[in-house]
């Protein structure tokens, strides 16, 4: 099992995940040109996708998944709240096929099992996964106000983390986004700052973890050393152990 970025953040989002000759996008927020291309860089045709899961409408998620579905033929998982309010993305002639989804109930997909699971986010019904081969699993959790407990039951003991360090709070308080901006970012529904995603991390069961990747980090509101000090002090590690998906390159593959 590996998994690599495409990009990460607010003009952007896609994780592929591979198991054998299973492989997955998680969101498509580029379009089909680009993802293409970024796609090409991790050595991986547009026909090889098996299926895409869509976490929830928000364009960075989702813009880009239903074209580049229905060009290459590739099915659709997502919860029943996204589709509702993703029409502005869906072909208006032919449709992809899709799936929806129960956020509560896992479902396989040829070699790899999901497991959705709803989260805190101003969206109609978002969504995010962990994924399993059966021995290795992968948590990712980005685009959530606040943790929950059940949101931590789903990530403890995994293998490899992808987890949203968004913002750094002082430096969205004293940035140039407007007061109501501000508190939509940092509000329930919004996005995890640094040292909530690093308190949300040293709840969690930890004892099988080899790959934390700090997503989502914002261009304007964050600096990738301030979440991988967090996520670091957190897990009391080096923070070169603590990876960053960036925007414009997101990360390589990682194994398990």
């Amino acid at each position: 099992m590996r998994f690599a970025s495409l990009g990460s953040g607010s003009a952007g989002n896609c994780l592929i995940i591979q198991e054998k000759t299973t492989s997955l996008l998680l969101d498509c927020g580029f379009n089909t040109k680009e993802t293409i291309q970024r796609l090409a860089r991790l050595s991986i045709a547009p026909e090889e996708i098996t299926g895409i899961l869509i976490t929830h409408e928000h364009d960075d998620h989702a813009s880009g998944a239903f074209k580049f579905a229905k060009k290459f033929n590739i099915p659709v998982w997502l919860s029943y709240g996204t589709q509702v309010m993703s029409t502005r993305y869906i072909p208006k002639a032919e449709a992809p096929c899709m799936h929806v989804i129960d956020s509560h109930q896992a479902f396989h997909i040829q070699d790899l099992s999901i497991q959705p699971f709803p989260v805190p986010h101003d969206a109609r019904e978002p969504i995010q996964f962990s994924l399993s081969n059966g021995q290795y699993k992968l948590g990712v959790l980005t685009d959530t106000g606040c943790s929950t407990p059940y949101i931590e039951t789903m990530l403890n003991q995994a293998d490899a983390l992808v987890l949203e360090c968004n913002h750094d709070a002082e430096m969205l308080n004293k940035g140039p986004y407007s007061r109501a901006l501000k508190s939509r970012i940092a509000g329930r529904l919004g996005h995890l700052d640094n040292q909530v995603a690093a308190q949300l991390l040293s709840r969690l069961d930890n004892s099988k973890l080899k790959h934390i990747i700090a997503a989502h980090l914002s261009l304007q509101n964050n600096h990738p050393d301030l979440a991988t000090q967090a996520l670091a002090s957190a897990l009391n590690c080096e923070k070169s152990w603590i990876g960053i998906a960036e925007q414009e390159k997101g990360f390589d593959w990682r194994s398990l």
